[in-house]
């Protein structure tokens, strides 16, 4: 979805940014500006601070800024659209989605209509059993055995379901509304042979209702755990039996709300946590994450009773860039964290750092915590296995390493699983490391798992271009857009107008390169075009490197992210599409983005830089280094310079920052010291120069 960037510089001219802060910040007026303590890092003394005037957030704590659109994104986790979607809401615009018929954007807007609808009745549901939990007394000393004290079950909107077949008709107004059925709060059984036990002995519904068929509550007799998006909607319910029925614990139905594959239990709750602790920990039950919670490590989430998958660490990582799966000692644990390693492959990097916790047999971290406290969960914690050892230990499961027959065995186990990493030094890294194993040469290794070039007498093909409709590549549920194998992330595109005309295939030793897959060349034995922009600047050649390689946002910071937003126009606001479109579809071939890109207003600049049109030239007195050290086919060379790059521009950055704060200092010593500050990290990165 396209959404044009006059839209979006109205939509931000229409919302004021001191109210959507202020929904989820308490702020107070100090002078021009408004004051509150920052969302985003632990501070007793408000350094946050809101600009009515500019439309703009900062915080001289942590130097996060941006304007409302960046403000609910960061802090909400929500992506691109899904922001720009919320906003338009509160404004009272409607999202121009002019690339859809009339049909299509009337059955979006019915969708949109159905869900504001679930979502009012989950959480009527959620407060009516709220509210039961108080006259449960049954409930009540349940949780109090296990250890959680009224604050935790309030902050976490933990209720109660009564033994009643029709409760809930005492809390919505029409116990008829198909809704209800929709949502997963009422079962409709019409005929006998889909009623189970619990429709067999469930009443028949009122002859008034003007329906067949039995309708009763979905959760009955159980202890029930509110799940909530990452906006804090009320999207489903887990429920836990009291006693000794079955099952266990029962889950909402998939609905239009909720997915058990993209949600996560507690993220809504644990997001500031997460922040401040610097990692996230995943675990297996609502119990774990509540209990953790009340002994003070609030940053704990659980799955919803299915294994990990993709989209949910992709969705860990905008909150932090280190995930920790928990798991149980026991062999089922061990299961479940070999199932969690294939989801989290994709997204681990240079950047972003995956462990496991595996605890004793007979301890999952509720149990735990309560039996040895939180300082020895978290001694646990510390000692978590990194991903690296554990993919070198599923990789060997079975192998004889004392055997070329067991090393062999382990290459081919160990080959998908290195494929699936993303391109960067990690994955060198692991190259090397399993090489070590299998009593190779790394290059060895690598020409075994790379493809059989082309026989020699193979003519010339083309290459055709693969576009976003291309019924080989479908988007959709079952096929989302994150990289689940190296051949999938290394699938970038060669620009249309930028293939030769007759392309042969590269040969062996072109593919050889350990960090070479995954980036569409920047063209270096194309001739250069010269402009009268004459050479790059640092904007410039940033973007076009983000533009030639997809994967080049994964190797960039959330502070990186934000500095290249910031830049001015047209720069700002193609990073800041840029970044919408990795958060809201992962990385992209070229021709997707090529698609993406039409009609904006930056179209022209970025199909130039990615072209080649452009100069991309190291100016020597801009970087002190010749133009010839950086080779643009080689992306550790490309990633090198990317890093440089950032590396100059927040010097730059704060410069600025520091002449804003030393016009200040007379009259408020806060800001030198805040000057002192800013000086002392340009220093740092001043001189880290490679």
């Amino acid at each position: 979805m396209s959404i044009p960037q006059a839209f979006l510089q109205e939509l931000l001219a229409r919302v004021d940014i001191v109210e959507v802060v202020g929904r989820h910040v308490a702020l107070k007026k100090g002078g021009a500006n408004f004051l509150g303590l920052c969302p985003f890092h632990d501070e007793k003394s408000p350094s946050f601070t809101v600009s009515p005037t500019k439309q703009f957030f900062h915080c001289f704590g942590c130097g996060k800024s941006g304007s409302a659109l960046g403000f609910l994104m960061e802090h909400t986790g929500a992506g691109f659209i899904e922001a720009v979607q919320d906003l338009a809401q509160q404004a009272g615009l409607s999202v121009p989605q002019d690339e859809e018929t009339p049909e299509q954007r009337a059955q979006a807007s019915a969708l949109r209509r159905q869900r504001s609808s679930l979502s009012e009745l989950l959480e009527q549901a959620a407060q009516a059993y709220q509210q039961q939990l108080k006259g449960a007394p049954q409930a009540v000393d349940y949780l109090k055995r296990r250890g959680l004290s009224g604050q935790i079950a309030k902050q976490y909107g933990i209720g109660y379901a009564p033994g009643q077949w029709r409760f809930l008709s005492t809390a919505v107004a029409d116990y008829q509304n198909p809704l209800l059925v929709e949502a997963g709060l009422v079962i409709e059984a019409h005929a006998a042979h889909e009623a189970g036990a619990d429709a067999a002995a469930a009443p028949e519904s009122g002859s008034g209702s003007g329906r067949s068929g039995k309708r009763y509550d979905r959760f009955r007799d159980r202890i029930m755990f509110p799940i909530r998006n990452v906006k804090g909607q009320c999207i489903g319910f887990g429920g836990r039996v009291l006693g000794a029925g079955e099952p266990k614990y029962l889950n909402s139905p998939e609905t239009p709300l909720f997915s058990k594959g993209r949600e996560l239990y507690g993220l809504f709750e644990a997001r500031s946590a997460i922040r401040h602790a610097g990692c996230v920990l995943v675990t297996e039950g609502y119990m774990d994450v509540v209990a953790l919670a009340q002994h003070g490590l609030g940053y704990a989430v659980a799955t919803l009773g299915t294994a990990c998958t993709p989209e949910q660490v992709r969705l860990l990582f905008r909150f932090s860039d280190t995930v920790v799966f928990a798991f149980d000692g026991d062999s089922a644990g061990r299961r479940a964290a070999r199932k969690a390693l294939p989801a989290a492959l994709p997204w681990v990097g240079d950047r972003r750092s995956v462990k496991f916790l595996f605890l004793p047999p007979e301890h999952d971290p509720d149990s735990y915590i309560r039996a040895h406290g939180a300082q020895a969960f978290e001694q646990a914690l510390a000692q978590a296995l990194p991903l690296s050892r554990f993919l070198l230990d599923v990789a060997a499961e079975g192998c004889a390493l004392d055997t070329p027959e067991g090393r062999a065995r382990l290459a081919s186990q160990a080959e998908p699983l290195w494929n699936a990493l993303p391109e960067g030094a990690f994955k060198h890294q692991m190259l090397l490391e399993l090489a070590d194993r299998v009593a190779l040469d790394g290059r060895d290794l690598l020409a075994l798992w790379q493809p059989k070039p082309p026989p020699a007498s193979r003519a010339p093909r083309r290459v055709p271009a693969r576009t976003t409709a291309d019924p080989a590549h479908p988007r959709g549920p079952s096929n989302p857009p994150y990289p689940a194998t190296a051949a999938a992330s290394a699938a970038v595109d060669l620009a249309p107008h930028a293939r030769p005309r007759d392309f042969e295939p590269p040969s062996a030793g072109a593919r050889g390169s350990a960090i070479g897959a995954g980036f569409a060349p920047l063209r270096a034995q194309r001739p250069h075009r010269r402009t009268p922009r004459g050479l790059l600047g640092r904007a410039d050649r940033v973007a076009r490197i983000v533009l030639a390689a997809s994967q080049a946002w994964d190797w960039l910071s959330a502070d990186d992210h934000q500095l290249l937003a910031q830049q001015p126009a047209p720069h700002g606001a193609l990073f800041a599409w840029l970044e919408g479109q990795w958060l809201e579809h992962g990385p992209q071939p070229w021709a997707a983005v090529r698609e993406a890109l039409r009609g904006q207003a930056f179209e022209a600049l970025a199909l130039e830089l990615h072209s080649g049109g452009m100069v991309l030239e190291q100016a020597e007195a801009q970087t002190n280094t010749p133009a010839e050290a950086v080779d643009p086919t080689d992306p550790s060379g490309v990633r090198s310079e990317l890093r440089e790059l950032l590396r100059l521009l927040h010097i730059e950055r704060l410069m600025q920052l520091e002449n804003e704060l030393i016009a200040h200092a007379e009259t408020d010593a806060g800001q030198m010291q805040r000057y002192r500050e800013v000086t002392a990290q340009r220093k740092i990165l001043q001189n880290s120069k490679p």
